[in-house]
């Protein structure tokens, strides 16, 4: 974006002074001015701004009040804060609350130009930066959800197919199945890629803050609501709003979360106006939302107004042809991290790992891995079946899982206690002796011990 491009917002009561800083800065940028910090906040609602010179002192709101609404709603503006006499204090204040600087009106003129033009340079690489990680993000969650297996090659079918409609997206599958990169993938894949993405899970909202997080309020609509807030509703204009865990939703919020899907339109708590918008709803759930119906628990109206393009994503466990490159993936985001050379998972841990049932999907693959990578030596080169805890060596025997589960864990269970006090009397009862000797971490065996009752146990027969 070159400098003429970017538009400059003057906000001084000081007709005076503005007219100086418009004569300095028009030849290089285009120029708004106001006088008050109200006209500033509804100008930068109107008018595409990319740089701010505010006055400290303000009729009304004040120069740092300013300064602290458009940090929160417009990141990427850089604010220069003027003010009459220099003051270390207030200077520091300007600073602390993301102003890029601050300067008094006895300035030098070309002083003035340097800075804004620095401002703009600033912007400018802070854009790139977000850029460049968009695309990072972008390749990221792509190598996460394509891989070979048929199932996900049909997903990312579908999504291609339906990503520009405007209908209402319901995806479907257990906890760690990535259902917000599918997400992401339809809002990227949908026209409104440069829009926002706005996410809420609801099942991490407390109860009584998620009408206000989705619709916002109104300043004094309830005790602490001291100014003013928009909603994920408003801030996803443009864009796509991805209401995860939408199971969770209180009844009542249901019924308006209904009526502004089928009207388009929402009012903030507190207030009695009705405000348009316009976003790309995609919603999650890891529960049964038929059965939540059946049992009262979700309307039955709302799930059908969700339920126009189901996608179920499968649980990592039926997608286990993919797993070599999460792996492989995994490997290379935390090699990064931690600075580790690892080449990636030996073909003997791949099989073990193929065996998992894999309760916590591919979220559990990638705290594995993490937590392999992590405690590795710098000098590995292979993650192998010796560093699997222990729980992954017994794979096969979870594969089993079946109406008898009770019956199976009693007698996993009976096997792994009887295995690890052969290994500890091997030991003579040292515990890390035995760890080493199993090739498993510390912590895993004792975890295992302890849920096993195997302490009591083994101190009773070491005293035998």
């Amino acid at each position: 974006m070159t400098a003429k491009s970017k538009s400059v917002l003057i906000v001084d009561d000081d007709e005076g002074m503005r007219d100086t800083l418009t004569a300095i800065l028009k030849r290089d940028y285009r120029v708004l001015t106001v006088s008050t910090g109200e006209a500033a906040l509804a100008a930068m609602k109107q008018e595409d701004v990319d740089l701010l010179l505010v006055d400290v002192r303000l009729p009304g709101i004040s120069g740092f009040e300013v300064l602290r609404i458009v940090k929160e709603n417009y990141s990427l503006v850089e604010i220069i804060m003027i003010s009459a006499i220099s003051e270390v204090e207030t200077a520091v204040q300007a600073m602390k609350h993301g102003a890029y600087h601050y300067i008094t009106k006895d300035f030098d003129y070309d002083a003035l130009r340097s800075l804004v033009h620095n401002a703009a340079e600033r912007q400018d690489l802070n854009r790139q930066v977000m850029t460049l990680s968009a695309q990072v993000a972008e390749q990221t969650e792509r190598e996460f959800l394509i891989g070979p297996s048929r199932v996900m090659r049909e997903i990312v079918d579908l999504v291609q197919k339906v990503a520009k409609l405007s209908a209402t997206v319901l995806i479907l599958g257990e906890s760690g199945t990535g259902k917000e990169l599918l997400a992401r993938m339809l809002h990227r894949e949908s026209g409104r890629g440069d829009a926002p993405f706005i996410t809420v899970n609801l099942a991490a909202v407390p109860h009584e803050l998620v009408e206000s997080t989705l619709f916002g309020h109104e300043r004094g609509a309830f005790t602490g609501a001291h100014r003013q807030q928009l909603g994920k509703f408003e801030l996803a204009s443009g864009g796509t709003l991805f209401l995860d865990e939408i199971g969770d939703l209180r009844l009542e919020l249901q019924a308006k979360l209904l009526r502004s899907i089928q009207e388009g339109e929402i009012e903030r708590v507190g207030g009695s106006k009705a405000i348009r918008t316009d976003f790309r709803l995609v919603v999650a759930t890891n529960i049964d939302l038929e059965k939540a119906v059946k049992d009262g628990t979700f309307r039955d109206d709302l799930y059908y107004r969700v339920n126009v393009i189901p996608i179920r994503m499968p649980p990592l466990r039926d997608r286990l042809e993919d797993l070599p490159d999460l792996a492989r993936f995994f490997v290379r985001r935390y090699n990064a991290r931690f600075r580790k050379q690892i080449r990636g998972v030996s073909d003997a841990a791949l099989k073990i790992l193929s065996t998992y049932w894999w309760p916590g999907n591919i979220r559990e693959l990638e705290n594995l891995i993490e937590r392999l990578v992590a405690v590795s030596d710098r000098d590995k080169e292979w993650i192998t079946d010796e560093d699997l805890p222990f729980e992954y060596h017994f794979a096969k025997l979870d594969r089993a899982h079946v109406a008898t589960e009770s019956l199976y864990q009693e007698a996993l269970d009976t096997f792994e206690r009887n295995f690890l006090l052969k290994a500890l009397e091997r030991s003579d009862w040292n515990v890390s002796a035995t760890a080493r000797y199993l090739g498993i971490p510390l912590s895993t065996l004792k975890h295992k011990m302890g849920k096993l009752d195997i302490r009591e146990l083994a101190r009773k027969l070491r005293g035998a």
